[in-house]
């Protein structure tokens, strides 16, 4: 393995790690079997993860070409299956029950989108490796691409799971801007997109619209909507800079920090690690991002460096909004931590991505 993809990896099982053991620190003390379970399932998820790891780095990317569609189809499938077999958490129903592995279908959609994005604005052809985006005018470098992302993104929407939704609006976006599409047709999106502002206001939740004002107050309901960002704040504040030590959290071993294992796992490992674990970690998060965007430099495939800036700053927009949620400079929106929070489904697709990532700097001829 090369040295960037062994960076890669081993980049990404640290990271793992601090998740599984904020995961053991902000579980044990709580009573019940299931508790006790979380952080070695999420060991079981990691290890699973590095197996398809290291099957799709093995495995040519540009046959991600050839299956575009065939996996666009399979995930609108997976997404329609959700409404009428998927199981009901807390007012959401986003998982599908494999077996024993209940799956969420929605973490899939955020990369067969870039997949979908990647191939739509690039070409095969092994004497014309340029961009097509800037060929196109506004039919095709703009509404049709939106009507191909917004069928996914208003089933992800409906489950409701407005945080996967939101990431897949800003891939689109950024996928848009980085395929050169022209610079005009972008803004008018955006153009768009804020003047519609007012009606996406009346099509929220009333728990929704909560986090937003919470967002902007979070004093407003200190004891409800604005709970658990309060909380999160305190923790991670609390942490100081060399933090209180593994296991000593109190926000999050007192149970005072909701959802402590899963969206706001940033705040249990900031309250235990303090400002100097963060920046390692973060520092972490930037050498992974940082050798995504190198390889798609590197790469003379076109269709590759999409893909490779599509994953990269993917992980880097996921990342960005969850630890700004957790320190009430983004809504709550309910959004995993790439490789630390809680969760099958977020880990094995991220280990995927990571897995084409290292295969596009392995294939770096156009085919």
């Amino acid at each position: 393995m090369k040295a960037s993809n062994l960076v890669i990896l081993v980049i990404a099982v640290l990271i793992a790690t601090c998740g599984i053991i904020s995961i053991y620190s902000s579980t044990y003390p709580k009573e019940g079997t299931i508790w006790e379970l979380n952080y070695k399932r999420q060991i079981f998820w990691v290890a699973l993860g590095l197996v398809f790891f290291l099957i799709v780095s093995h495995v040519n990317y540009r046959r991600l070409w050839d299956a575009t569609y065939i996996l666009y189809a399979a995930v609108l499938f997976l997404l329609i299956l959700v409404f009428i077999s998927g199981i009901t958490r807390l007012g959401a129903q986003r998982w599908l029950k494999i077996i024993w592995f209940n799956f969420q279908p929605a973490e899939l959609a955020k990369l067969i989108v870039i997949i979908f994005l990647a191939r739509y604005f690039s070409t095969k052809s092994v004497d014309d490796v340029s961009i097509r985006a800037s060929k196109f005018g506004i039919l095709r470098g703009l509404v049709f691409p939106f009507i191909f992302v917004a069928v996914p993104m208003g089933l992800i929407v409906e489950q409701p799971d407005l945080g996967s939704a939101l990431i897949i609006s800003f891939i689109f976006i950024i996928m848009l801007y980085i395929s050169g599409v022209r610079l005009r047709n972008v803004l008018m999106l955006l153009f768009i997109i804020i003047v519609s502002a007012p009606i996406f206001w009346f099509m929220l939740r009333d728990y929704q619209k909560d986090r937003i004002l919470v967002f902007l107050n979070p004093n407003i309901d200190p004891l409800g909507a604005g709970y658990t960002v309060i909380q999160s704040k305190i923790a991670i504040g609390s942490g100081g800079l060399f933090g209180k030590g593994w296991l000593s959290g109190t926000q999050s071993q007192l149970h005072f920090l909701p959802e402590s294992h899963t969206d706001f796992i940033f705040a249990t490992f900031a309250e235990e690690w303090g400002l100097l674990g963060n920046s390692i970690l973060l520092a972490l998060y930037y050498v992974l991002i940082y050798q995504g965007m190198r390889i798609a430099l590197r790469t003379n495939d076109y269709f590759g460096r999409l893909l490779a800036l599509g994953i990269s700053l993917s992980l880097c927009i996921q990342m960005a909004v969850n630890i700004a949620m957790t320190l009430g400079l983004a809504p709550i929106v309910g959004l995993p931590l790439p490789l630390m929070s809680y969760g099958g489904s977020s880990i094995i697709v991220t280990f995927i991505s990571l897995g084409i990532l290292v295969n596009i700097d392995k294939s770096r001829a156009v085919f």
